[in-house]
């Protein structure tokens, strides 16, 4: 018995169309769209009543994808929740991305909150991190060459 790779990695949001607008701008790609609802995911998620839409977005190369769902039953009654990069549990999404300066700029002119300036780590890494709609953490990383 062995784990193969890392699958996907699941975001719930209440706004799917902001949610996938961020993450189209970061460049990421539209892997496909569904709805899913009935007894069968119900079972699966540990859910009654259970009506989702998602998205599943991939990175250009194809090797990792993230799959935003939007329950419309049941829905979360807590509300959104920004956590620190401290909280603890599932805390963010890393990318590894070129040209950190330029995503970082446009995200800024968006008006996405940055959690700091670019960092240098090293001499291996430029890092940062910024905080999506629903207050999803992304830390972008650039390798240093």
């Amino acid at each position: 018995m062995r784990i193969h790779r890392l699958d996907h990695v699941s975001v719930n949001v209440n706004d799917l169309s902001a949610a996938k607008a961020f993450f189209l701008d970061l460049g990421l790609e539209v892997h496909g769209e569904w709805e899913m609802e009935g007894e069968w995911v119900g079972q699966v998620v540990g859910l009654t009543n259970v009506k989702t839409a998602c998205v599943g977005l991939r990175t250009p190369d194809g090797q990792a994808w993230i799959e935003l769902v939007k329950f419309y039953t049941p829905s979360d009654e807590q509300d959104i929740q920004k956590p620190f990069a401290n909280t603890l549990g599932i805390r963010h999404i890393a990318f590894a991305v070129d040209d950190i300066e330029a995503i970082v700029a446009k995200l800024k002119k968006k008006g996405t909150e940055i959690f700091s300036e670019i960092q240098q780590y090293e001499e291996s890494y430029k890092l940062c991190y910024v905080r999506g709609p629903e207050g999803i953490i992304l830390e972008l990383a650039e390798k240093i060459k």
